[in-house]
Formats: C-alpha cells, structure tokens, sequence
C-alpha cells in the first residue's frame, strides 16, 4: 500500500511549453461562469495520437481523462467522434477549422503520446475553432506510465483554466471515511482517491473507529479523531508513508474536530470538559497550547479563513447552533448566522469569499453557503440527511456527505457546484462519508 501511494505522489516534471505552429493568442473562448443557467460549451477531442508503438492504450485512456473531466463539470459538452468530418493526421498536422465550425465545435483539443520504458510524455494543443487560432501555448508533460490518469487531469486542468479563466481542480485527491458492514455495526476505514473517485486506497484498517479526516494545506498529512484509545483522541497520518502519530492536546474528556493552520505547523480543534466544549490552538513543533473561546456553551468545527486571520465555527452560546467569526488568536465572535434553522460544520472557501454550511430546519437538511459577513445565503442541496461540506480547490464544487434512509441506505459522497447546479454521487466503491478535499497535487 505504502509503495502505491508513493507512486501516486510522485511529482511530474514541470511542464514546458510547445512552439506554437502558427500565431498563438488568446481568442474570445470564453466561458464566464455565473449562478445562471450555463449552455454547455461544445468540445471535440480526438484521440490523443500514439507517437510511439504501443503507446496506443494509454493514448485512448487519457483523452477520455480529459474528457471526462470536462463534461462532469456540467459546463462543457463533448460532441461525438461520430460527428467528425476529418481528425488530424498528427499532432503536428494544420487545423481543418471549417470542418469543425461545420459540426459546431467551439473548442477543439488535441494530443499526442509517447512511452519510452517506463517514461510518459503527454502534450496537447487547445484551440478556439471560430477565430481560428491556438488559445495559449501548448503544454507537455512528463512522468511515468503509472501516473497517466495523473497526465489526463493535467491537460483537463489547463483547458478549462483557459477557457474558464480559473484553476481547475482535477489534479486532486480526497480523503474520506470508508464504511462498510451493517448499519449497526459499520466498520470505519480512512481511504484516499482522485477526486473522481479512482485509485482508491485505505490509509487506516478497521480496528477503530476513525471520524472527520482533514488535509493539511500541502496534502502530505492528514488530521482526524480516533477512537483507538476509548477515547476521542486527534491522530496525525502522513500520506506517503501512512506512519501515524497521536498529537498531544490539551487535557480533556474528548478531542475532535481538528483542522491545520495556514501553514500546516499547528492546530485548531474542539476539546470537551465537564460538559463543556471550546476551541484551542497547539502548535506542532513546541506542543504550545492556546484557549481560543471561553464561554459556558459548545464551540466545535473551527476552520481558518485561507489568509489564516480569522476563524469560522459553531456555537449554541446564542440558545441554538450558529455561525460565528472570530480573529484567528481569539477574541469575543460576531454571529454571522440569522435564517431559520440550525446551522453546522461550516468551512471557509479556498476562495476567502464564502463560507460553506449545514443546515437544518423544517425536518430537511441543506448544504448552503453564505457571504463572510452572513449576507446572500444559498441553499443548494436540500434531502433527508445532508452535512460535511468540503470545497474542490478552486473553491467552485463542493463535496458532501448525504445520507438515505432506511435499513439499507447508507452515507455517500456527492458533488455540487455553487450555483446549486450539477448534483451527482461521487464513486468510491461503497458507503462513504467525510470528505475533506485536497490541494492540486505538485
């Protein structure tokens, strides 16, 4: 398992650019993403050509990567090969615009692949169709055969990076809890996968139970409460090694809800005493522990605005659970929360714009989001059982945990974007549940 995982860390050599055949620019493709309804921008993507023997599979493997990729944002459509009128004879080959203008294609991708031993060179072009011209420079990437899913979320990142004029997220991975068993009685595991769904592989085994697994800014270690002593207790995992460390906190019944600080070298995190709950800060490297809130109610599920100044959380100090904000070294909250219901695991976008929650009310549960200051609350999901929101890298798609009822149903990752548009499960091959979403990988 170690030696895998290690694999899929590996970095890919930097990216280079590709001499542009004819006059680079970029044109007027452009999709501006807005909470409105979005026609889906048409795409073609031939298969990637095989510039070497035997590199024909993962030629085909990667353009349906990247094809993939696009479409399951809801903001592209791929057309068919069927439709085709002519593909290119190379990669070197000039564009026939007018047989793609003829199909309707807005963007056209193309690439190329070659396999020398071990070694995975992928490049590809992108163009806009109407105005006839490369949009950006072409890229080539670099790495091993093994990391050639890794090859297809790249090229899909720079496309709609360019097209979208925003990171992409599909270089990713997740964490989550993977559940099994009956539902009396789930074993719990921690598991990580792309954010797809593939190369799924457990982190911890089954013989505690393990909740709420948080990345650290970089994605190398992983946060999460174990049960491994009886007691509520936050351990440390690093990724590429799947060593792991209890992290010492500040005395207390239960520690729980840990996420890392901005540069990954301490912690926040909730510590129940007495029937009381507040939010402390330890740092990693000196075990110094600092109180964050003092008050005679629960304060839990703390995370750091991106700058890391101010901190987000839930509290019933006001009768119910809320939402509140307060500087990063403590100090008296300001409520940001004021709709009907109550809200929960709130979590600071990437972005630094907004703030992702849960909410219940009315006998439903919603995953929401809401400006920093309260203002332009959203719902954009509403079932039985939805909680734990987690956002893509980009801070445009959030992932989340829903629930079904009855003595078969179970907890399953789904996906959202912010406009509350493209809601579909998450593949992870079984029950799932508490997703935290990582950083583009390096």
């Amino acid at each position: 398992m170690t030696r895998t995982i290690a694999l899929l860390l590996a970095p890919l050599v930097a990216a280079t650019a590709i001499p542009a055949p004819a006059l680079a620019q970029d044109g007027p493709l452009r999709i501006t993403i807005s909470e409105g309804v979005i026609e889906p921008l048409p795409f073609a993507v031939p298969g990637f050509q095989a510039e070497t023997a035997g590199a024909e599979q993962i030629a085909a493997d990667i353009t349906r990567v990247v094809a993939q990729d696009l479409t399951g944002t809801g903001l592209f459509r791929e057309i068919p090969a069927a439709s085709f009128i002519s593909t290119p004879a190379s990669f070197a080959s000039p564009v026939a615009y007018p047989d793609w203008r003829a199909i309707n294609a807005q963007a056209l991708i193309t690439g190329a692949v070659a396999v020398n031993g071990d070694q995975l060179t992928v490049k590809f072009r992108l163009y806009d169709v109407f105005t006839g011209a490369e949009l950006g420079e072409g890229l080539q990437f670099t790495g091993t055969t093994g990391g050639w899913r890794r090859m297809g979320h790249k090229v899909a990142d720079a496309v709609y990076s360019r097209i979208t004029g925003e990171s992409g997220y599909f270089d990713s991975r997740v964490v989550f809890v993977s559940e099994s068993g009956p539902k009396d009685n789930r074993a719990r595991r921690l598991a990580i996968m792309d954010y797809d769904g593939e190369n799924r592989q457990f982190l911890t085994d089954s013989n505690s139970l393990v909740l709420a697994p948080r990345f650290s800014p970089g994605g190398d270690r992983v946060l999460y409460t174990s049960y491994e002593s009886g007691f509520p207790r936050i351990s440390l995992l690093d990724v590429a090694s799947v060593g792991r460390r209890q992290i010492t906190t500040v005395e207390g019944e239960m520690a729980f809800s840990p996420r890392f600080s901005k540069d990954g070298g301490a912690v926040i995190y909730s510590v129940s005493t007495g029937g009381n709950t507040d939010i402390y800060r330890t740092d990693l490297n000196s075990g110094a522990h600092t109180r964050l809130t003092s008050a005679p109610s629960i304060e839990t599920s703390p995370s750091l605005s991106p700058d890391g100044s101010q901190i987000v959380f839930e509290s019933d100090r006001s009768g119910t659970q809320q939402l509140y904000i307060m500087s990063a070294s403590g100090g008296e909250p300001r409520r940001i929360s004021f709709g009907e219901g109550r809200y929960g695991s709130p979590v600071w976008s990437p972005r630094g714009d907004l703030i992702a929650f849960t909410k219940q009310n009315a006998g439903r549960f919603h995953i929401g989001v809401m400006r920093t200051d309260g203002s332009e609350e959203r719902l954009l999901t509403s079932s039985f059982l939805d909680e734990s929101p987690t956002w893509a890298p980009n801070g445009r798609v959030l992932m989340f945990t829903r629930e079904t009822q009855g003595a078969s149903g179970g907890p399953q990752l789904h996906s959202v974007d912010i406009s509350g548009r493209n809601l579909k499960p998450v593949p992870t091959g079984g029950f799932s549940s508490d997703a935290s979403w990582g950083p583009l990988q390096r």
